[in-house]
């Protein structure tokens, strides 16, 4: 008896230094793409922002019951701080960063202090010296999405496509001469020609039909590309493949423009390209912000073999590897 009640204080003992500890904490992986930033990070590949906070109780409260309390909303305080300076910082596109936008407007910058209000906890601990370190979460997209990706798309619509790399400069190819004047040649009798023989009736060869693509994987390591909320796709000539002009707002609110992650393969076989993607290799990134890819025109010509390959495009099932 004395045992069982033994067993049942530590397996209670075990619940309740867990749950005052903190939560388990989710494994990230290697495949995803998390950018770090400040006190926090943007994961890109997962959709949310994350910030950690430290609190510590005031001198006043030390060794009394409200000390542990007082640690946590302090630390609280400091985690939406730090994820507000992160949020601000999230490129939106290879122009413009969030900060942009609540720079220009007090109404957006309202906007985005409420929704890093809305964050939610997802680990806490409380260190041996009082402090208590938090670590809280809000959504990259949906809500703060929907405040910024219309926004990004009317100022994508007046930004003129990205341009051609410049030619080298070379010496310029000599002019050559005009053609000298033709002399007439003296008249030839007309021959009668022969009446042409009836031409065997030959089968046209059979047309392929284009290839119906279920999305887009664009390979840009090594150009040093990265992540934005609204990138965009150009071909050679600086003509947009993938954007604002060609996706459903639902689609890049709820759940981005673009998917993110590491490794080719895993971005080949993603739920957000299903069964059939295409997969074409970025030529280079532009903008300041390197988020907007150049593919060759090749590869453009072949997304757009078929006209209902635009559809997965309108969805937003785009994956770009990045390194």
């Amino acid at each position: 008896m004395k045992l069982r009640i033994v067993s049942t204080a530590v397996v209670a003992g075990i619940l309740l230094l867990s749950a005052s500890s903190g939560f388990t904490q989710q494994t990230i992986s290697p495949n995803e793409w998390v950018e770090k930033i400040g006190q926090g990070s943007v994961n890109w590949s997962a959709g949310y922002i994350e910030a950690v906070g430290i609190g510590a109780p005031p001198d006043s409260s030390a060794g009394r019951i409200n000390a542990r309390p007082m640690a946590l909303r302090a630390a609280k305080v400091d985690a939406y701080r730090n994820l507000l300076e992160i949020t601000k910082g999230v490129q939106v596109d290879s122009a413009t960063i969030v900060r942009d936008f609540t720079v220009e407007s007090d109404v957006v910058s309202t906007q985005i202090e409420g929704l890093v209000k809305g964050a939610y906890v997802v680990d806490q601990q409380y260190m041996s010296d009082g402090t208590v370190e938090v670590r809280m979460r809000m959504p990259l997209y949906g809500n703060l999405s929907g405040v910024i990706v219309p926004l990004a798309i009317e100022k994508q619509k007046e930004t003129p496509p990205a341009p051609a790399p410049p030619a080298s400069e070379e010496s310029p190819a000599p002019v050559p001469p005009p053609p000298a004047t033709p002399v007439p040649a003296p008249p030839v009798p007309a021959t009668p020609a022969p009446a042409p023989e009836p031409a065997a009736t030959t089968p046209a060869p059979p047309t392929a039909a284009p290839v119906v693509y279920t999305g887009l994987v664009v390979d840009a390591r090594g150009i040093g590309a990265r992540p934005a909320m609204s990138p965009r796709i150009f071909d050679e000539e600086g003509k947009e493949i993938y954007g604002s002009a060609n996706v459903e707002r639902e689609y890049a609110v709820s759940q981005g423009m673009s998917g993110y992650a590491r490794d080719l393969t895993a971005a080949q076989s993603n739920q957000r390209v299903t069964a059939n993607p295409i997969t074409v290799k970025a030529i280079r990134s532009s903008g300041s912000g390197k988020a907007d890819l150049v593919i060759s025109n090749a590869d453009a010509k072949a997304i757009f073999a078929s006209a209902e390959n635009e559809a997965f495009m309108k969805k937003c099932r785009v994956m770009i590897v990045l390194d």
